[in-house]
């Protein structure tokens, strides 16, 4: 085992994981429905706050108070933008789902992930505005404090699923086609624009599983992963295999209804193919 997945190890980093998230939500909560300029990044719907730099920037502070020497992986500035695969490092979205942020919706999460050799070993994911948090170490999930795990569910039938993360104006196609999927496959369909809120709600049970066929960024993805997994939860690229960092579609379900949700995801990556 390496010294950082030692048991001692995991539970210090999922500590200062919790801290970091609850520190920088706590600046994005600040400037939440307040007066705050928004900028566009690559896109029409790509947009930055000075509260995500903020939040972010707080994030950091507070884990280089315990682990200086580690990498950092953060969606804004000039942090790095992929997991390196050896050592240990943070990854880091100060705000995940700033449109709904800028919307005055509710649905968004600082969310902070420890990272060793590229796996994720801790994660936390505050969502200030809905009085959540959660926090996963090496054995289990809690929110707010309380032990959860993923549902129990097997019959698609009585399943809500969420399409995640973003298809650009160019894969609308195949964003259209995995709302039909989940439509015809699964009891309902939910969708929160916020990729870390999402995996959270499959990692406590209230969704059960969650699609998307695109390469999803590490900031909008491996600490909600990790929870997932931890929670008792299934996370599998579009082949099947074990999600990490740099797979291309994500999966995540209770397990009971993985197959039907790896199908949709599949169905819907199809559609770009053509």
């Amino acid at each position: 085992m390496h010294d950082d997945e030692s048991g001692e190890s995991v539970a210090e980093r999922a500590a200062v994981a919790e801290d970091a998230a609850r520190a920088g939500g706590a600046v994005a909560g600040e400037h939440f429905r307040r007066d705050i300029d928004v900028e566009r990044k690559s896109g029409k719907t790509d947009v930055v706050t000075e509260a995500d730099r903020a939040s972010q920037r707080r994030v950091i502070e507070r884990v280089r108070e315990t682990y200086p020497a580690d990498a950092v992986v953060g969606e804004e500035e000039d942090e790095l933008k992929a997991v390196p695969d050896s050592g240990a490092a943070w990854v880091i979205d100060p705000i995940d789902g700033t449109n709904n942020y800028v919307r005055d919706i509710r649905a968004f999460a600082t969310a902070v992930a420890a990272v060793v050799d590229g796996e994720p070993v801790a994660a936390a994911t505050v969502a200030p505005a809905l009085d959540d948090v959660y926090v996963a170490d090496g054995d289990a999930v809690r929110r707010n404090g309380e032990p959860v795990s993923v549902s129990d569910r097997t019959d698609p039938e009585t399943a809500a699923v969420a399409p995640t993360v973003w298809w650009d104006f160019d894969h609308r196609d195949e964003y259209a086609a995995a709302c039909t999927e989940i439509v015809e496959r699964f009891g309902d369909m939910r969708r929160f624009g916020s990729a870390q809120v999402t995996l959270a709600l499959v990692a406590a049970g209230a969704l059960d599983a969650t699609i998307t066929n695109v390469e999803c960024n590490p900031w909008d993805s491996v600490g909600g992963v990790h929870m997932v997994r931890v929670a008792g939860g299934t996370v599998t690229d579009l082949n099947g295999e074990p999600w990490r960092h740099d797979s291309t579609g994500l999966v995540a379900s209770n397990g009971g209804v993985h197959e039907e949700a790896l199908s949709a995801a599949r169905a819907a990556d199809a559609v770009g193919d053509r």
